[in-house]
């Protein structure tokens, strides 16, 4: 049965869910999987958003022909602005542009380094092969904390995933590594040259105060951003409302995702968003391939 808590209002049949995650970067489902998943909940409009790494698209869309869904290229991409790591998420972009696959292997070498890093600090826990755990558990592909923190209980080294987090991989512990990002407009540029539309990601959860984000939003509008996460899992309807006025005060689109990444999480399941408040552009609207 069609959830259509995240349907666009004008045509009710449509579900967009434009930022979700797989094995290819840190979700616990592989791409066709989480398309199989997705058409379950009743999504029309697919963006699969792995972490800087478009590698899991290919399958994506195999598996979204067969299901029906209409897959829209997406990443989510890290990048630096004052200090701040901060994700933007492009979407309907040349997945063959060569500038951009270019981009997508730097992104990728500098979480390859990450998590060679993140083993490193980690080797005082004597858990034998634990990078190649942890790429296991990553289903092959670069891991991040979660899935060195998987591989850690596997070897016994604790308990819980909660516990290796609070422990060994939490801010400010041994395996909290920061990676290298390039600036904003870099990251920005990089979708723009590619026909993409850049969004910013769930702009709360970078926990700036209004006077920071807003200056955020301005700089990310400076570069050639024009979309803004309005809708996100587990947001209060206060940050909602404040999102939405600040999307219709800086005149830029409106975009929705779950940030889907394992099942299990009720308040974060794909296609489980809110409608867009009224007033809005939706970023779907200027799509090439998916309008």
């Amino acid at each position: 049965m069609l959830d259509t808590s995240s349907s666009n209002p004008e045509q009710p049949h449509l579900c967009y869910d434009l930022h979700c995650h797989s094995t290819a970067s840190d979700g616990s489902l592989s791409p066709r999987e989480l398309v199989a998943r997705a058409a379950a909940q009743g999504v029309t409009h697919l963006a699969l958003t792995d972490h800087d790494t478009i590698r899991g698209l290919s399958e994506a869309g195999e598996a979204a022909t067969q299901a029906g869904v209409t897959l829209v290229s997406g990443v989510e991409l890290s990048c630096q602005w004052r200090g701040h790591t901060i994700h933007v998420v492009g979407l309907d972009f040349d997945v063959q542009h060569a500038g951009f696959v270019a981009a997508m292997a730097t992104q990728l070498e500098n979480r390859w380094q990450r998590a060679r890093q993140i083993s490193d600090r980690l080797g005082r826990l004597r858990v034998d092969d634990l990078l190649d755990r942890a790429v296991a558990k990553a289903g092959g592909e670069v891991p991040g904390r979660p899935h060195f923190a998987q591989a850690l209980v596997d070897a016994g080294a604790v308990r819980t995933v909660a516990l290796a987090f609070k422990r060994y991989l939490g801010a400010g512990k041994p395996g909290d590594v920061k990676a290298w990002w390039p600036d904003l407009p870099v990251v920005v540029g990089w979708i723009r040259d590619a026909g993409g539309v850049a969004v910013l990601a769930h702009p709360r959860k970078y926990k700036l105060t209004a006077t920071k984000l807003r200056a955020l939003v301005e700089d990310f509008q400076r570069a050639g951003g024009r979309g803004l996460e309005v809708l996100t899992s587990g947001q209060s309807d206060a940050d909602t409302a404040f999102l939405a006025a600040l999307c219709r005060a800086q005149g830029l689109m409106a975009s929705q995702g779950s940030d889907f990444h394992t099942p299990g999480a009720a308040w974060c399941e794909l296609g489980k968003v809110p409608p867009l408040p009224s007033g809005l552009q939706p970023v779907w609207a200027d799509f090439r391939q998916a309008g």
